[in-house]
């Protein structure tokens, strides 16, 4: 059960119900993790609004599906986990790359080295050093897409402690985490 009320969106505030309308628009319902954060019409704006500006960036809906799984296990966040690995499918990911991306891993080199310092990023809590950025730029990374790793790094963190936190419902399939913390 969720400690913070689950908002419906045919009765949310005015500030939230649009934005509820778009998310049920993207997903065909609305996600419980969503209906949470309607609570607070400034936090659903700026996730919603990242998740947009983040889907429209250079490193691509693949690659952040799967530095969300990564971030979501490392975190035992079942809930993005499971709705991260359905967004990742519907991208056209396997679920064999799903699982690895799981554990910071990738049969492609580049997207290994992306999710290698994603995880680094979670572990030592922001802090990087040269050799990490040496090897983003070695596996192809310019300067914009690892600001947009960073970026998706970040908002991960926010969903995930959104849903620990509130002991959001799980409301798409489960996933078994691999690696939580």
């Amino acid at each position: 059960m969720s400690r913070i009320p689950l908002v419906d969106p045919a009765a949310a505030a005015p500030a939230s119900k649009a934005l509820l309308d778009s998310i049920t628009q993207a997903f065909g319902s609305t996600p419980n993790m969503f209906r949470a954060v309607a609570n607070a019409p400034a936090a659903l704006q700026s996730m919603w609004g990242a998740f947009a500006a983040l889907g429209g960036g250079v490193v691509g809906a693949r690659l952040g599906e799967q530095i969300a799984v990564a971030v979501a296990d490392r975190n035992g966040c079942d809930y993005c986990l499971a709705a991260h690995t359905a967004l990742g499918r519907r991208a056209g990911l396997s679920a064999d790359a799903m699982r690895a991306a799981q554990s910071g891993e990738s049969d492609d080199p580049r997207t290994a080295a992306a999710l290698r310092f994603a995880l680094k990023l979670v572990d030592a809590r922001g802090r990087a050093d040269a050799a990490d950025f040496a090897a983003l730029r070695e596996a192809g990374f310019d300067d914009e897409r690892i600001v947009e790793i960073l970026a998706h790094v970040a908002l991960n963190l926010f969903t995930n402690y959104v849903n620990l936190a509130f002991a959001v419902p799980l409301d798409f399939a489960p996933v078994r985490l691999r690696h939580a913390a």
